[in-house]
């Protein structure tokens, strides 16, 4: 076919090649390390700088997200490090959302910080915020929106605007929208990263990241700090990645309607007292992901209205979701984010007895029977003993 430009077109062939690959109709994992040219110069020589297999998974990626190039790296965190570690150097500053991953904080905190890199938390990026926060060394501004636990929608035209009138990059964690929902090098954004271990693979068996940004900036990330850190995603999982974007189009149209159904019932139960959602009319952030997304993923939190044990309890009794860290694959998976330590969670910002939930792939209704029953049996929250 002509070079597909529909995302569920571009996840089916762009980039497959058939006549390069005997008409396979899957093309190979290339599992080699070395690639000899005595004879002919192809332009490849050694997998952890570049290899066929990850070159058809690069070129359907930065397609998806109308951007010139992606690389992709062995997780998520390997991305954004390695991202980060390219644009910061020793007496930068950076500006970071408070309610990003938390892992990324702990990073800066610690490896960076070693290197004399210093970083300041803003809540919102709000204007306010970046004029008071903002420094003549200030190198990079990084987001995520919506952001971890608490999914906050942030202005990304206007922020990545005041980005670059101050010389800094705009750098973007885009996991939660896929590339389907929200596409933020369109809004401004400079370098737009993945977790592919969540939608983009979905299925909870492949660990990777992705970077998608220009061509010049992506060709040095993958010489310098991929090639030398030795974080190149591995073909086999370039492979099994590609697979699994065969099937994005349609995993997420499913995990869409049934969350929305999800948060609907959340949003109506008398055991819950807030839900966290932007696909909801009534969420704070609504609106703006109005002008910014064109849908919304499987991940959401809410608040149920009961004490902390109680609010343990019911996760625990929960039959159809499993407790776990991760999110984006096939299962139902369930966090706890406000039942972690106070300090922790006043620093991101998450509510007491905040509850994380992935809305899988099963069936709706079987997911809220599951919420219902769990919710129902909580024990009622305890009075204040004033004797």
């Amino acid at each position: 076919m002509k070079e597909p430009n529909r995302p569920a077109d571009i996840c089916a062939h762009l980039g497959d090649d058939y006549d390069r690959y005997l008409g396979a109709i899957v093309p190979p994992v290339f599992q080699n390390t070395l690639f000899t040219r005595k004879h002919e110069s192809h332009g490849y020589s050694y997998s952890r700088i570049n290899n066929p297999t990850i070159e058809i998974l690069e070129k359907k990626l930065a397609a998806l997200e109308h951007a010139p190039a992606a690389r992709v790296f062995a997780s998520g965190m390997a991305a954004i490090t390695a991202t980060l570690s390219s644009l910061l150097h020793a007496g930068d500053h950076i500006l970071m959302l408070r309610s990003a991953y938390y892992p990324v904080s702990a990073f800066l905190e610690t490896e960076m910080k070693q290197y004399g890199v210093e970083v300041t938390y803003l809540e919102r990026f709000s204007p306010e915020e970046i004029d008071a926060a903002v420094r003549p060394n200030t190198k990079v501004f990084y987001l995520e929106s919506p952001s971890s636990n608490i999914f906050r929608v942030l202005p990304l035209r206007e922020i990545a605007a005041r980005a670059h009138a101050c010389g800094a990059a705009a750098v973007m964690d885009n996991t939660w929208a896929t590339p389907l929902y929200q596409k933020p090098l369109e809004l401004g954004i400079d370098y737009s990263i993945h977790s592919a271990t969540k939608y983009l693979g979905g299925h909870s068996d492949i660990l990777g990241g992705v970077v998608l940004g220009s061509e010049e900036k992506l060709d040095a990330l993958r010489n310098n700090q991929r090639a030398s850190w030795g974080a190149c995603m591995d073909p086999f999982a370039a492979w099994l990645l590609i697979r699994s974007l065969r099937t994005l189009e349609v995993r997420m149209a499913r995990h869409s309607a049934t969350a929305a159904k999800v948060a609907r019932f959340l949003e109506q139960h008398p055991r819950v007292r807030k839900v966290y959602y932007p696909g909801l009319a009534s969420d704070e952030g609504h609106a703006l992901a109005e002008t910014q997304m064109t849908g919304y993923s499987g991940l959401m939190s809410f608040v149920p209205d009961a004490d902390s044990d109680a609010i343990a309890g019911m996760v625990k009794s929960l039959d159809v979701f499993e407790e776990g860290p991760s999110w984006g694959g096939f299962e139902s998976v369930v966090n706890t984010p406000g039942l972690s330590a106070k300090e922790v969670r006043d620093f991101e910002g998450v509510p007491e007895g905040l509850v994380r939930i992935s809305v899988g792939l099963e069936d709706a209704d079987t997911l809220i029977a599951d919420l219902d029953r769990a919710l129902c049996a909580m024990p009622e929250r305890k009075a204040p003993d004033f004797a």
